[in-house]
């Protein structure tokens, strides 16, 4: 097929306008992280540079609750990991279509996915044309990065001007809740939610923060034994 430049702009700007709709839910998320991140500590450049450089909004909002308790840094990374290896599967779906293309788009477009990026732009890579549907994704994840930013920023400035005495400590839970019961669609990530709420709580007491290590990898666990044995449901019907 001949190169069809102009499907470029045309496949970005398609992207950015199909996540419009999903910055709605991501703005205020990135407002509380802002204000949060201040609370916790952090100066308005690290908030703004975690936003910047890291761009995952659960390892966010984990980080400020973890630097908050005065986890072990290397607690916190190890945490982040557990946290983000969905995105090796989100990775691993997309691989095939992106496998031709040069390190430098891969690199960016590794950057740029997300939660959000990747439910948008999935139904675009089973298409059939499929040439220039990296632009799509390219548009999708920057316009969420876009939004992330003004966000954070915004919330960063609204936090400096919260007095001391107002603390955001219930800002956290809530907005962890706010994040998961949407995708608590099944049984597997509903059972895994609940028990790693439970152990989180149980396992409070380990040094260096590592109770939320270790209820979060048993959770886990606990899901994929609940998925291999829930019986294969009928997609027919």
């Amino acid at each position: 097929m001949p190169p069809r430049p102009w499907k470029r702009p045309q496949e970005f700007l398609a992207g950015a306008r199909d996540t419009l709709p999903i910055l709605l839910g991501v703005a205020p998320f990135g407002l509380v992280f802002g204000a949060l991140a201040l609370e916790a500590g952090l100066s308005a450049l690290q908030a703004q540079g975690l936003s910047l450089l890291v761009f995952a909004g659960s390892a966010q909002f984990v980080t400020v609750g973890l630097i908050r308790s005065g986890t072990a840094p290397v607690v916190i990374v190890l945490t982040i990991f557990v946290v983000n290896l969905r995105h090796a599967l989100y990775s691993a779906s997309l691989a095939p279509h992106v496998a031709r293309l040069p390190l430098r788009w891969r690199a960016v477009l590794g950057w740029l996915l997300t939660d959000e990026a990747f439910a948008v732009s999935t139904p675009r890579f089973r298409s059939s044309d499929l040439d220039h549907a990296h632009w799509y994704l390219l548009g999708s994840g920057l316009a969420l990065w876009t939004c992330w930013q003004l966000s954070t920023a915004a919330g960063i400035l609204f936090g400096a001007r919260i007095p001391d005495g107002w603390s955001l400590d219930f800002a956290l839970p809530l907005t962890f809740l706010a994040m998961v019961i949407p995708t608590l669609t099944d049984r597997p990530t509903t059972v895994t939610a609940i028990s790693a709420g439970i152990l989180a709580v149980v396992l409070v007491g380990l040094p260096y923060g590592l109770g939320l290590v270790a209820a979060a990898a048993v959770a886990i666990g606990v899901g994929v034994a609940v998925e291999l044995l829930s019986p294969p449901r009928d997609d027919s019907s």
